[in-house]
């Protein structure tokens, strides 16, 4: 039992320090001061609807905590596709998760994500983009682009650690809903959907 909680430990320690470089590197790409806490990860992977038959896609996993969550809310491995845009994070990623797809690009390229995942339609987007990070336009252009590779009316879930929704509705073409908020995340975080009407 001790020797399982030291791993944990040291395990929990490796990804801090992971991102605490990562987020040295490239401040831009990480946009936040601690990981996702596993409550939070949890509570966003419970969007996913494992009987669609669909793959999920992930953007941002940074150090797998989300990821972990993914896979444990029943996901197989081969059938989540993740976006890391830091080349820090990666090694890890792939040595702690072999299984799963990990693409690296740019998010906000989604074409670019369905060229190089082979998919053109998954069941849901799970991400912890740093949103606030980047312009206004630019974060509604990349919501309008991934509704179009989910279902009609199945979810986008991004986190935020803002009082607002990082992306505005835009011309009515989807809606935004609040899905709570996590007291357990440092800083505390909000969640949003995002959906086609």
């Amino acid at each position: 039992m001790a020797a399982k909680l030291t791993k944990k430990l040291a395990k929990k320690f490796q990804n801090e320090i992971r991102f605490i470089k990562g987020l040295v590197d490239q401040p831009k790409s990480v946009g936040a001061i601690f990981p996702t806490s596993s409550i939070t990860a949890r509570r966003m992977a419970k969007i996913v609807d494992l009987n669609s038959g669909l793959p999920v896609l992930e953007l941002g996993p940074g150090t797998g905590v989300i990821t972990k969550a993914i896979l444990e809310q029943g996901v197989a491995a081969d059938q989540l596709y993740s976006v890391e845009y830091s080349e820090n994070f990666l090694p890890h990623l792939r040595e702690d998760y072999p299984e799963v797809n990990f693409i690296h690009g740019d998010a906000f390229d989604v074409d670019a994500v369905v060229k190089s995942s082979g998919v053109s339609q998954f069941d849901c987007v799970i991400s912890a983009l740093p949103l606030l990070n980047f312009p206004s336009a630019q974060r509604v252009k990349l919501i309008e682009d991934l509704l179009k590779i989910v279902p009609a009316g199945r979810p986008i879930i991004q986190f935020s650690y803002g009082p607002f929704s990082p992306v505005v509705a835009s011309g009515g073409n989807y809606k935004v809903q609040h899905y709570g908020w996590v007291a357990r995340n440092l800083p505390p975080a909000q969640l949003w959907i995002y959906s086609s009407k």
